[in-house]
């Protein structure tokens, strides 16, 4: 195969993983299907530069994870965003500021890990956004209050921010699942991304593996 036709079969791969985890997830939990999207880019400003283009490549019923980390153009960003989201049909939901949410009329918040306790206030404020917070232990999972999923990482080795810290593994995500939805990050390829089969995980999040399997 040449490589926009590896690139498609990781996509592919990552999307079906995705959607398997979902299902079983909701099947288990019961109730109503979650809000959230079982497949997740989060954006980075220096790994992902141009993260609409990615976007535009995604499935409809995925989702983007902007995080702007104070940059100037955040605003012109999350618009180019906004846009594409749209039209195909994905979530966006935007990093820490509340604010630049409300500009852009995405359809949620994702929560740094020192900053959950918004999220019950948030819920109440915005009861149509979708609520997500990054954890990085189970126990932080534990103690969550108000968000629709926590997104656990690193569950795999990882590059970026979590690079050099110890993986947690699949048995945190099944850990963390009895108590919330979870969302697994970290170091996920379409390699491994089957192992969190069976492991209570509601999704998959991604930088760098989603940027490059939906490149073609």
């Amino acid at each position: 195969m040449d490589e926009p036709e590896i690139q498609r079969e990781a996509a592919a791969r990552l999307w079906a993983t995705a959607q398997a985890l979902a299902r079983r997830a909701d099947s288990v939990r019961g109730g109503a299907p979650s809000r959230v999207p079982p497949l997740l880019f989060f954006t980075d400003p220096d790994r992902t530069p141009r993260p609409w283009e990615t976007a535009a490549r995604m499935p409809a019923g995925s989702g983007v994870v902007y995080r702007a980390f104070a940059a100037a153009d955040a605003l012109e960003t999350a618009r180019r965003l906004r846009l594409v989201t749209i039209a195909r049909g994905i979530t966006l939901l935007i990093g820490r500021d509340p604010a630049l949410a409300e500009a852009v009329g995405a359809d949620g918040l994702h929560l740094p890990e020192r900053a959950l306790s918004a999220a019950y206030a948030l819920s109440g404020r915005h009861p149509d956004w979708i609520l997500t917070g990054a954890v990085h232990s189970v126990a932080a999972a534990r103690g969550t209050i108000g968000l629709d999923a926590v997104v656990l990482s690193p569950i795999f080795p990882a590059g970026g921010a979590s690079a050099g810290k110890a993986a947690l593994g699949v048995d945190a995500v099944d850990q963390a699942s009895r108590q919330c939805r979870v969302i697994a990050l970290g170091g996920i390829t379409p390699d491994n991304a089957a192992d969190l089969v069976g492991n209570g995980a509601s999704g998959l999040a991604g930088v760098a593996a989603i940027q490059d399997a939906f490149a073609a």
